[in-house]
């Protein structure tokens, strides 16, 4: 479905991805790897468009994202969850979730029960501030507003980061529900291996901006690859 080719990426001088590749599938959690720095975000911000690429190609069901826009690609599928959440704090959780209608035909411009049922949480607090919620209601919502988009592809940017365990089962359970569906693909940013080792069915470890190893779910089990996250 996604396919990242030989992708580079420059910062001014800074060569931030080189060569990279990366493939996910429907039904399928692909997780990237590795500590701060090392281009993963700067690889979720390649593909939805937020930065241009140098090099390499991307493209989604064999169409070339490359010199598509950012709302474009929304069109096309892609759902993105952004490090960091972006929230807008002074809407309502109701009006940060219709954020995601832009894309929308008129008559798909509802919120989907499902996202009420992944994360209760919203239901109760619609007319809430979203500056108002934690840090974990807050990564609840920003999930939430990008299903509400029907992406075909959900791109999740260090869902864990800053973030209660008891929410951290909550969004765990949640993608493993989506990937079960078998009709998205899912690509996973994270730095908590025990949360991508339980999620993954492949994985690439990114260091200096390049893909230093690569493999299925059972590649994860030992400790290798968690040592190379370490050095």
């Amino acid at each position: 479905m996604l396919k990242v080719e030989n992708l580079d990426l420059y910062y001014g001088a800074a060569h931030t991805l080189k060569k990279v590749s990366l493939e996910a599938q429907p039904g399928k959690v692909t997780c990237v790897l590795g500590r701060n720095g090392v281009g993963k975000t700067s690889l979720l911000r390649a593909i939805v468009g937020q930065r241009p690429i140098a090099g390499g190609s991307i493209t989604l069901e064999g169409t070339e994202l490359s010199r598509l826009s950012t709302p474009d690609r929304a069109g096309l599928g892609i759902g993105f969850v952004p490090q960091g959440r972006e929230v807008f704090p002074l809407l309502s959780v109701k009006e940060n979730l219709e954020t995601g209608f832009a894309r929308l035909p008129a008559r798909a411009r509802f919120v989907p029960e499902e996202v009420f049922s992944l994360f209760p949480v919203l239901k109760s607090m619609l007319r809430r501030r979203g500056g108002d919620l934690s840090g974990g209601q807050q990564q609840q919502l920003a999930i939430g507003r990008a299903l509400v988009t029907r992406p075909r592809l959900l791109l999740l940017d260090e869902p864990t980061e800053g973030i209660q365990p008891s929410v951290i089962k909550d969004i765990g359970r949640a993608i493993c529900y989506l990937r079960d569906r078998g009709d998205m693909a899912i690509v996973l940013v994270e730095q908590y291996f025990e949360f991508a080792r339980d999620l993954a069915d492949s994985f690439i470890l990114m260091d200096r901006g390049e893909v230093i190893a690569s493999g299925n779910r059972q590649a994860l089990e030992g400790d290798a690859i968690r040592n190379l996250m370490a050095i």
